[in-house]
């Protein structure tokens, strides 16, 4: 298996609505996130605890939501807030 990211439960109810160079941001933050967990689980898919809880981060002056499942070794991004617009 390989880690990777995705918007849960789907890209389109996420991301709704939010201008896309903070999309291009959050991507870029998962991506980070990815190859963050990837390096603290090296073999993720046999990984024992009880996972890890939601965590959030700021991200271009928005917010992203996301938590971490080491057995699936998946980053899940669930929510995003964008900055406040002007």
């Amino acid at each position: 298996m390989t880690w990777s990211w995705e918007y849960l439960p789907s890209e389109q109810r996420v991301t709704a609505g939010a201008p896309a160079d903070f999309l291009a941001a959050v991507q870029h933050r998962a991506a980070e996130l990815v190859r963050a967990a990837e390096a603290l689980y090296l073999d993720g898919t046999s990984y024992q605890g009880s996972g890890e809880p939601m965590r959030y981060l700021d991200v271009a002056g928005g917010l992203l939501s996301y938590y971490v499942v080491p057995r699936l070794e998946l980053v899940v991004v669930c929510q995003v807030t964008p900055p406040p617009g002007p």
